[in-house]
C-alpha cells in the first residue's frame, strides 16, 4: 500500500507535463472505486510502475503507467475499472508479443489475464 501511495508522483515525474493531468485523472478514477486501491496496488506489485527500462521489451512497457496510458478518456466509477482491465489485457498481450521467444512468456499469459479479470467484482 505504501508503494502505491508513493507511485503516482513517480509516474507523473516520468512523463511529459502535458500528459500528467490525464494520467492522474485515470489513476484517481480507478482509486476512488470500492476495489480501486486493491486494483492499483495489486497491479503495481504484479507488473511494476512501468517507468524503468527493465519493465519493457522493444521499448514497450507493461507497468501501471502503460495501463493508464492505454485507458480511454472519461471513465469513472466501475466503468473506470472495466477500462483499466481492458487496457491491462492489451498491455499484457503486448508484453508477450514483444518478449524474446526464448522466454516463452505466452505460457504465463492465461494466468495473467485471469488475475486481471478478478479486478471486476462481477467476474
Amino acid at each position: 500500500m505504501r508503494r502505491l501511495a508513493e507511485s503516482l508522483p513517480f509516474i507523473l515525474e516520468s512523463i511529459p507535463e502535458e500528459e500528467r493531468e490525464e494520467i492522474a485523472f485515470k489513476f484517481n478514477s480507478v482509486a476512488h472505486t470500492p476495489l480501486g486501491i486493491y486494483v492499483l496496488a495489486d497491479y503495481v506489485n504484479f507488473k511494476g510502475l512501468g517507468i524503468v527500462k527493465s519493465e519493457s521489451y522493444n521499448g514497450k512497457g507493461w507497468g501501471l503507467l502503460q495501463v493508464l496510458e492505454g485507458m480511454q478518456d472519461g471513465y469513472t466509477g466501475q466503468d473506470a475499472v472495466r477500462e483499466f482491465v481492458r487496457s491491462a489485457n492489451d498491455v499484457l498481450v503486448g508484453r508477450v508479443r514483444n518478449s524474446p521467444r526464448v522466454r516463452n512468456e505466452d505460457k504465463w499469459l492465461p494466468g495473467w489475464l485471469k488475475r486481471v479479470k478478478l479486478y471486476l467484482p462481477d467476474s
